[in-house]
C-alpha cells in the first residue's frame, strides 16, 4: 500500500456516488447509491467556525528529515521531525489555532496526523482521503482550531514511517483547569528497530510472507529475523505481538543510559504518558508510588489508584505520583517481550536503579475498563441511531487482517465506506474475531466506552471480545478507523466512517 501513495488522488471533489454495498456492517441496508460529503466541502468549513476560539495563533515550522541517532551507545540512521520530538512538544491552548508549516525533506511522501483531536478533516493528514501526500521537497501548511484540551500526539499516516523517528506529543492546555501539581513530565513510550536491526519496510515485507499463529506457544519470545514467537501475555489475551524490537525506549533513550527526572520529596507530579510504539503494549509504572489516573485520551475521568496501567499503541494517560525521597524506576514493561524501556525519578543522592528492575504486579493493572468518565465529560444519555459492526478478521499465517473480511486500498478509500448523518448517536462494535489484540483507534471522534466509561479515541479489544462505543457524529467528513499496530493497518484493517450528503 505504501507505494500506491506516490500517486496523486483527485481530492477536491465535493461528493463521491457509492452503492449501496458500500454500507456492509451498517444496521440499516442502504437501498439507493448514496453521496458522501467531500473532506473540504462546506459542512466541514461550518463545523469548524464553530469552534471557541481564543483569537491566537500559535505558530510553528516542522520539517521531516533523515537523522543518525546515538541510542544508548547505538547509532541508528532514520527519519525524525525538526521542530518537535519526543521531548519536545508541541503546546497551545484550546482554543488557539495552530498553523503548521511542515516541509518534507524525506526521499518519500508523507502527511501529518494529529491523533486523538476532533480537528477539520482535510487537516486530518491521510493521503488519498483527506489531503494528497505530500512529496518529497514538497510543503503543507496544517491549520485548526485545538479542540479540547489534553494529552495527544501526531505522526505519519504514509506506511509504516510511524516506526521510525517520526512522532511528538501535542499537549493542549487549558488555562481554566486547576494544576494541583508541582511539576509535569511528558513520557513517550516507544519500540525501536529502525537503522539498528531493520527498516519497518523490511519488517513489514517479512511479516507479509505469514508465519505460524503462536497464541497457544509457551515457550516465551523467540526471534526469527525480524519477527518474534511466543511473545504471550494474559493480559492482553494471548499473543502479545510478532515484532522483534532491539530497543525499548523513554522519551528517545534506551535502558543502558535512561533519562533521569527529578524532583523534591513530597512534590506532586502530573505525567503525560504516551505510548508511540509499533507492535508493544507497554505496562507502566514507577517503582514504589502509586498512579492515581486521571484523564485518558486527553479526557477526564474519576481519579482511580492503580500500582500500574496497560497503554496499548496509540493510548495516552495521565496520571499524578507524589514523589517519594531517594532514586526510583520508571518503568515500561514490554508486554509478552521479556524487555523494557526505563528511565529514572531522583530526589535524593544514592545508586540508580539497575536497569532490569522491574515492576511488582501485587495488584492487576489498571486498563479502561476501570475507569469511569468524568461528569462533564459524558455523553449524554440518548438513543442510538445507526449501529456499525466492525468485524475485526485476518491471522498471522496469511497476514492478511481487515475489517469486515475487506482489506483497506488506499487507492479507493471510500470503497467499502461505512455511512453516517451529522447528528446521529453512532455506536461502533468492534468484534475481534482473530486470535491476536487490538488497539482500535477512530479519527475525528472520541467515543464512550460502556457503563459510564471513559471518553477515548484509541481501545485495546481482546481476541474473541466484542467492544461496543459510542460516539456523536457532530464533525463532518471522511474518517478513518483502523488498527493502531502500525503493521496490521498497513496490511489492511483499517476501513473509512464519511458522512452521508443530506
Amino acid at each position: 500500500m505504501h507505494s500506491t501513495l506516490n500517486r496523486r488522488q483527485f481530492l477536491s471533489v465535493g461528493a463521491l456516488l457509492l452503492t449501496a454495498a458500500g454500507f456492509a456492517g451498517c444496521s440499516t441496508t442502504a437501498t439507493k447509491t448514496t453521496s458522501f460529503i467531500g473532506s473540504s466541502s462546506t459542512a466541514v468549513t461550518s463545523a469548524e467556525a464553530k469552534r471557541r476560539r481564543t483569537g491566537t495563533i500559535v505558530r510553528r515550522a516542522l520539517t521531516a528529515e533523515p537523522v543518525t541517532l546515538d541510542l544508548g551507545g547505538k547509532t541508528a540512521k532514520t527519519w525524525a521531525y525538526r521542530g518537535a520530538s519526543a521531548t519536545k512538544p508541541l503546546r497551545g491552548n484550546v482554543g488557539d489555532s495552530l498553523k503548521v508549516d511542515f516541509t518534507n525533506d524525506l526521499p518519500d511522501p508523507t502527511s501529518v496526523h494529529w491523533h486523538g483531536l476532533a480537528l477539520r478533516n482535510d487537516m486530518d493528514g491521510v493521503p488519498s482521503l483527506t489531503q494528497e501526500p505530500i512529496e518529497p521537497g514538497g510543503s503543507f501548511d496544517y491549520e485548526f482550531t485545538l479542540p479540547e484540551p489534553g494529552t495527544f500526539w501526531f505522526h505519519p499516516h504514509v506506511g509504516v514511517q510511524l516506526d521510525r523517528g517520526l512522532y511528538a506529543p501535542l499537549i493542549i492546555d487549558d488555562p481554566h483547569e486547576k494544576g494541583d501539581y508541582d511539576q509535569e513530565w511528558v513520557i513517550v513510550l516507544d519500540d525501536w528497530l529502525d537503522g539498528v536491526t531493520a527498516t519497518p519496510d523490511e519488517v513489514l515485507a517479512e511479516l507479509e510472507k505469514g508465519m505460524m499463529d503462536h497464541g497457544g506457544m509457551d515457550m516465551g519470545p523467540m526471534r526469527m529475523g525480524n519477527t518474534l514467537m511466543g511473545a504471550t501475555s494474559p493480559l492482553l489475551g494471548g499473543d502479545a505481538g510478532d515484532v522483534y524490537y532491539p530497543l525499548y525506549l523513554i522519551n528517545g533513550t534506551p535502558a543502558n543510559d535512561p533519562q533521569t527526572f527529578t524532583a523534591k520529596p513530597g512534590e506532586r507530579i502530573r505525567l503525560r504518558i504516551i505510548n508511540a510504539g509499533g507492535d508493544t503494549a507497554f505496562r507502566f509504572g514507577v517503582g514504589e508510588h502509586p498512579l492515581t489516573i486521571t484523564h485518558t485520551d486527553g479526557f477526564p475521568v474519576e481519579a482511580f489508584e492503580a500500582e500500574s496501567v496497560v497503554l496499548g499503541m496509540g493510548e495516552r494517560y495521565d496520571a499524578i505520583i507524589t514523589a517519594g525521597d531517594g532514586a526510583f524506576a520508571v518503568v515500561a514493561e514490554a508486554l509478552g517481550k521479556q524487555d523494557q524501556a526505563l528511565a529514572v525519578l531522583r530526589t535524593a543522592s544514592g545508586s540508580a536503579p539497575a536497569k532490569d528492575t522491574t515492576l511488582p504486579q501485587t495488584k492487576n493493572p489498571a486498563t479502561a475498563a476501570d475507569l469511569r468518565a468524568a461528569g462533564e465529560v459524558a455523553l449524554p444519555k440518548r438513543g442510538v441511531d445507526r449501529t456499525l459492526t466492525l468485524e475485526l478478521t485476518g491471522s498471522m499465517e496469511k497476514y492478511d487482517w481487515a475489517i469486515n473480511g475487506k482489506r483497506m486500498n488506499m487507492d479507493q478509500p471510500m470503497r467499502d465506506a461505512l455511512g453516517i448523518a451529522d447528528g446521529e448517536r453512532v455506536a461502533l462494535e468492534f468484534k475481534n474475531s482473530t486470535t491476536m489484540w487490538h488497539p482500535m483507534h477512530l479519527h475525528g471522534h472520541t467515543y464512550q466506552l460502556p457503563g459510564g466509561g471513559p471518553r477515548k479515541d484509541t481501545s485495546i479489544v481482546l481476541p474473541g471480545t466484542t467492544l461496543r462505543v459510542e460516539f456523536d457524529a457532530d464533525n463532518p467528513g471522511r474518517w478513518l478507523t483502523h488498527c493502531h499496530n502500525v503493521y496490521h493497518g498497513e496490511a489492511g484493517m483499517m476501513t473509512t466512517i464519511a458522512y452521508q450528503e443530506n
